[in-house]
């Protein structure tokens, strides 16, 4: 078996990557009978000589290899016929701009895999970069706190080393007596929780956090049922939220009026409520001030996420009352921060965390048969089809 890594090719340029090379030499060592190569590249976070020193053979020819992986989507004049692919595609949600790279891949026979439909038993995914995304979250909202009230200045997250950079940064600040809300238990609203339990920042209870004042920065993290509620006032469960969205609306406006800076690292369902409406932003007593919309979900449940945002430009103004952009120095703006590809500002830890991940959740699964239905589940084409679980995608392919 031959793995293939991939120089990534869609601009803006991405510098992460699926393994580093220690994780190669790592996987060599696990499974003998792996081949590796990987593809010269002049913008990946590490280097080609820092591949080569650990013996890991460099090429600008990867059409040998069986399988290949990516991070980001593989451009159409790029893709190798007949072969297997890993990268993340955005195309199981019917994205319209990537129809012809899924139409291009069924036409080229190849057998696509999506990071994001690696999933266990019970749907849940087993990898991605959502903990980098929720960590460059936090920073990102606290940096943006700084600016538009003028109070400090933290460098951009892409300039700093990694991690353990930006929670040094931050724990130099003396922060006023904020009130940070997280939407989300997962990976993503767990990355954000990271950053702020490691300065030091107080997590407290639902009710303290709605009906206390408090004399240092607090926050609160909180889980679907706790910002929605039944339209017919009973309280039930989970299963019931996840199988009824339509039975739900925002119970969120609570919090929209204690809440200095909202991090959003919630799950959002087509059919889920929006969360925070353009209501809420409009109301007298809304006190929130800056919104990291990580999950970043353009005309989805975050009202003021007009656009998605970049790295180089990372913040805009929302003016709820005319909804619409205005500079983040408006003395009306909410600062909105909805770039849609955190982990790029942390290409090392991202790709060090991910290449982890793969190695213990889906590499054993080439090897034992795919025993747990890993690889079967998180295929989406092969022979020059959809699979099953992906024929819904069919009228997308076919342009309708």
């Amino acid at each position: 078996m031959k793995f293939g890594i991939l120089k990534e090719r869609k601009n803006p340029p991405d510098r992460r990557v699926v393994f580093s090379p220690e994780e190669l030499t790592r996987l060599k060592q696990y499974y003998q009978n792996i081949t590796v190569q990987v593809e010269r590249s002049d913008i990946r976070v590490f280097t080609d000589v820092q591949y080569e020193s650990l013996g890991i053979e460099m090429t600008d020819d990867i059409s040998d290899c069986d399988i290949l992986f990516g991070v980001k989507e593989v451009p159409v004049e790029h893709l190798i016929p007949n072969k297997t692919y890993f990268f993340f595609s955005h195309t199981i949600k019917k994205q319209p701009y990537n129809r012809k790279l899924l139409q291009a891949i069924l036409e080229k026979n190849i057998d696509l895999y999506d990071y994001e439909t690696i999933v266990d038993a019970n749907n849940r995914r087993l990898i991605g970069f959502g903990r980098y995304a929720g960590i460059v979250g936090a920073y990102n909202s606290i940096r943006a706190f700084g600016i538009k009230f003028e109070l400090f200045k933290l460098p951009r997250a892409e300039t700093l080393s990694g991690k353990d950079a930006l929670i040094t940064h931050l724990k130099r600040l003396v922060l006023p007596p904020l009130k940070f809300v997280i939407t989300g238990t997962g990976k993503v609203g767990n990355g954000a929780k990271e950053v702020l339990d490691a300065i030091k920042i107080k997590e407290v209870s639902v009710e303290n956090y709605l009906t206390k004042n408090y004399t240092q920065p607090v926050y609160t993290q909180i889980d679907v049922l706790e910002y929605n509620k039944r339209k017919d006032g009973q309280v039930l469960d989970f299963t019931d939220f996840y199988h009824n969205p339509k039975e739900y609306v925002s119970d969120f406006e609570r919090f929209t009026k204690v809440s200095d800076i909202y991090i959003t690292g919630h799950f959002h369902a087509n059919e889920a409520p929006v969360i925070l409406t353009q209501e809420m932003l409009q109301s007298n007593d809304c006190k929130i001030k800056v919104v990291a919309d990580v999950s970043c979900d353009v005309n989805g449940p975050i009202a003021c996420t007009l656009r998605s945002s970049t790295i180089a430009e990372p913040l805009y103004g929302y003016f709820p009352s005319e909804n619409k952009e205005v500079d983040v120095f408006h003395p009306a703006a909410v600062v909105v921060m909805a770039v849609d590809n955190l982990p790029c500002e942390l290409p090392k830890d991202a790709s060090e965390g991910f290449g982890e991940m793969f190695l213990e959740h889906v590499i054993p699964a080439f090897f034992n048969g795919d025993k747990d239905g890993i690889l079967q589940r998180a295929k989406i084409t092969t022979k020059g089809k959809l699979t099953p679980r992906f024929s819904y995608l069919q009228d997308y392919v076919d342009g309708k």
